[in-house]
């Protein structure tokens, strides 16, 4: 008999070699390792739905709880215990890390020191941020920061000059 095999175009075959090659960084996987030891509080291995669901929200998720419900019944086939491996999370979370919008990221990173929805990161913005992370810095070198990113000089940070910091095109 004879068998037909597809052949895959060009195009394809590259894309699947970039999608092979899309890998985390070592400190996303010990992000990812380390959220599912924190939240396995009973550290059997497994984590509940409730567990998953603040797991994700830490790591920068924040789904509905349906969305967290569906992922933990998709992946609770084998034993139906209603909880997570660590090998089954670490999965779903990969692939939820790799599915990321680089974009949507830098503006949500943008919004985290925009507290006050100005559009800018002011100064004040960048001293309170760096106190929180209890980065000890002076009002110079704060100022400093955004003198030297300061393309428009307002005295601040918009977005798009953000955008060229985290992209590494200012």
């Amino acid at each position: 008999s004879v068998y037909f095999q597809p052949q895959l175009s060009a195009t394809s075959m590259d894309a699947k070699r970039r999608k092979k090659r899309r890998e985390l960084s070592s400190e996303q996987k010990a992000e990812i390792k380390d959220a599912f030891e924190l939240f396995d509080s009973d550290n059997d291995n497994a984590i509940t739905y409730h567990e998953f669901k603040v797991a994700l929200r830490a790591l920068g998720f924040d789904l509905k709880k349906s969305e967290v419900a569906k992922l933990v019944q998709d992946y609770n086939v084998k034993d139906d215990s209603g909880k997570l491996s660590q090998a089954d999370f670490t999965e779903i979370v990969t692939d939820m890390l790799l599915d990321r919008d680089p974009t949507d990221e830098i503006v949500r990173a943008f919004k985290l020191f925009d507290d006050d929805d100005s559009g800018k990161i002011t100064f004040r913005n960048l001293k309170k941020v760096a106190k929180e992370l209890g980065e000890n810095m002076s009002d110079q070198e704060l100022r400093a920061m955004i003198e030297e990113f300061d393309k428009d000089g307002d005295s601040a940070i918009s977005l798009e000059e953000f955008m060229a910091i985290m992209t590494g095109e200012a």
